[in-house]
């Protein structure tokens, strides 16, 4: 189908609203139980991991779910919706803890309305991101869109990032971090209105194609059919590395502005520029595709942000940015976030790809099932970053309730927000190169193939 103005907009609006959600949970969650309510990093970190082991069943099973589903909207846009409206109330609970609740009550809340929102979050984010294969053919319009998709979705995470630690103390009325339980609740209700009215215009503007009537395939056919795919499982693999490099990096750098830079208000400019030009990376990525072969392109990311961890050690380390001022930070985050822009494109681009090639080599189309295992490998590299924060900020005995640290806590500090980093990104492309076979020769034979059919 050739896809309007309007069909694009929608998606494009849906991709930001889904993302500030996102991204909220993912950036904030454990700075607000940890430094706002007092809750143990390590707990919280533990309760996220324990929720990815969780997802690791239920996202295929909804994948499923939502591949077997027909009705007259579609097989996508009822679970966008639904998952939507769930995933709003959710969000809101998490950071509209009850007042006076002792931590125990707190990690119960916590572990309740995390897996709540996780489930929730697989309903709407799954049928999501399949709508890209649903809807286009390899090739310039499934790239357009997935750039198109990409870059609102950096936008929308680029808002409660840039945002939230300006906006949180102005809601709770005044830079006292114990009343910043008031803000963020009114915060993150602002943030579900705003994802109820953005997917809403999304199920609205972008029609699904008729579905046509195949023969039905059980359930265990279905998982069969996913691992049978050696392309979407590389891409899967690729997808956690990457997206715990940045995660790790995203959990701690706003401990490291205000504990070790001194400055919250300077993080929220630094995350600015560094969204920014994230946003431009991905919106040029069809002009560049034009020259740059897809797999190269891909390396070419990996190595920009290893650069721009290598720098920001370098930076972080010697001190060197005390006497540049904090503004030279945005140099290495320019470089981090605009290969990350590259890679979060590219990486859509190679799994809507994989759909074709799993039809052509099992003889079925799987793209809710295929993009489940995107939605679990995200939240799995989250839980992951999460987990990993929340265990050095334990390990390099950071006191979050001290407004001076020890000399040692943020040398840890550091080191934990770069090194692991760079090592995911190394393995990520070496597992990347060696397996991923469908550059653009082998798609185009794919979609010969398909079409003859």
């Amino acid at each position: 189908m050739k896809l309007t103005f309007r069909n694009k907009f929608g998606f494009g609006l849906g991709a930001i609203g889904k993302d500030i959600v996102y991204m909220l949970v993912s950036s904030y969650l454990l700075y607000y139980y940890n430094v706002v309510l007092g809750v143990s990093s390590a707990f919280i970190g533990t309760v996220l991991m324990l929720a990815r082991v969780f997802d690791a069943i239920n996202d295929p099973i909804m994948g499923i779910i939502v591949a077997k589903t027909k009705t007259k909207f579609g097989r996508f846009r009822p679970w966008i919706f639904a998952g939507t409206v769930l995933n709003a109330v959710t969000v809101y609970a998490l950071f509209a803890t009850p007042a006076n609740m002792a931590e125990s009550g707190l990690r119960v809340w916590l572990a309740v309305f995390y897996l709540a929102w996780g489930i929730t979050y697989t309903m709407m984010d799954i049928p999501f991101w399949s709508l890209i294969p649903a809807v286009t053919e390899p090739g310039k319009e499934r790239e357009g869109l997935s750039s198109l998709a990409r870059s609102a979705a950096g936008i929308g995470d680029a808002i409660p990032t840039v945002l939230t630690m300006a906006i949180v103390p102005i809601l709770s009325g005044g830079a006292v971090i114990a009343n910043y339980t008031i803000g963020f609740k009114y915060w993150a209700l602002i943030i579900a209105i705003f994802f109820v009215i953005s997917e809403t215009v999304c199920v609205l503007s972008v029609p699904e194609r008729k579905i046509e009537e195949t023969k039905s395939v059980g359930i265990m056919e279905m998982f069969a059919s996913l691992f049978k795919n050696d392309q979407a499982l590389v891409v899967v693999v690729a997808i956690i590395f990457v997206y715990a490099a940045l995660n790790v990096v995203g959990n701690l750098i706003l401990y490291f502005f205000q504990f070790d830079v001194g400055d919250t208000d300077a993080y929220s400019l630094f995350v600015s520029v560094c969204f920014g030009i994230q946003v431009v990376a991905m919106a040029v990525i069809p002009v560049i595709r034009r020259k740059v072969e897809k797999l190269r392109l891909f390396g070419v990311g990996i190595v920009v942000q290893i650069i721009g961890f290598a720098i920001l050690l370098l930076m972080a380390v010697t001190g060197i940015y005390k006497t540049l001022g904090w503004l030279s930070l945005c140099l290495p985050g320019m470089l981090v976030y605009a290969g990350y822009g590259v890679l979060n494109v590219m990486l859509t681009v190679f799994l809507s790809d994989s759909v074709d090639y799993g039809e052509a080599k099992n003889g079925s189309r799987e793209e809710s099932v295929i993009f489940s295992m995107q939605t679990f490998t995200v939240k799995l590299a989250s839980g992951f970053a999460v987990f990993a924060a929340g265990l050095a900020i334990d390990m390099i005995g950071l006191e979050t309730s001290a407004l001076v640290q020890s000399e040692a806590a943020l040398s840890g500090l550091r080191l934990f927000m770069t090194i692991p980093s760079i090592i995911l990104l190394v393995c990520g492309y070496l597992v990347f190169k060696k397996y991923y076979k469908l550059n653009d020769e082998k798609m185009a034979e794919i979609q010969a193939q398909l079409n003859r059919k």
